[in-house]
């Protein structure tokens, strides 16, 4: 049975409003014009840091917004967040066959450790994935890639499920099977480009794309 590899924000839990209102908070810390919570829902899902350049528009300006996210996101932002409703019948279901499930995550994996365990998923994961506060592994193909060898898992029996287009290219990239859900912020356009080879509209279609 192929070992199951879950992408956290938009694939087992919806973040838009602990994500968008930490950004929101950074940019007004700054002086600097705050979007609507819709409109920076294009930031959910990719490296962090890559996004908020691109709304300050310098490294630096970046990196004094990261750490002005991180005051609020990791006292009040990481809880505003939800779990996608089905996720907790889908990882039952495969964990009762016997797969070996984990999260590859960009976000920093002392967030991601934390909710995992305030959603308590964690009997289904073997073990959490994510970046360093550095910035290391924040990549998805540099963290599938880690992600296999530290589990011993051959890239070709193994899956990548996530809503955005770097996690197909990441899957890509690896060798792995690579799964996009519709229910998260890509978009059908978005996942079948960046390679998916297959599409879920819901959390339980996943189990007909995990044999």
């Amino acid at each position: 049975m192929s070992p199951i590899y879950f992408d956290l924000d938009g694939t087992l839990t919806n973040p838009k409003p602990g994500i968008t209102r930490s950004i929101q908070y950074a940019l007004r810390k700054l002086d600097h014009e705050a979007p609507s919570e819709d409109d920076l829902t294009w930031c959910i899902g990719p490296p962090l840091r890559a996004s908020l350049k691109k709304l300050l528009g310098t490294d630096a300006l970046a990196d004094k917004a990261l750490l002005l996210y991180r005051e609020r996101f990791a006292d009040i932002g990481l809880f505003e967040n939800e779990i996608y409703p089905g996720i907790d019948d889908t990882l039952s279901a495969l964990a009762a066959s016997g797969r070996r499930l984990f999260v590859a995550t960009s976000k920093p994996g002392v967030y991601a450790d934390r909710i995992i365990d305030h959603f308590k998923l964690r009997t289904y994961f073997e073990r959490v994935f994510g970046s360093e506060l550095d910035g290391t592994r924040a990549d998805k193909t540099g963290l599938l890639g880690y992600a296999l060898k530290a589990a011993h898992i051959d890239p070709a029996r193994a899956i990548m499920i996530g809503d955005r287009s770097h996690d197909m290219i990441g899957a890509r990239n690896n060798g792995m099977t690579a799964v996009g859900v519709l229910y998260g912020y890509g978009s059908k356009e978005e996942l079948l480009g960046a390679g998916a080879h297959h599409l879920s509209a819901t959390p339980l279609g996943l189990l007909d794309h995990t044999g």
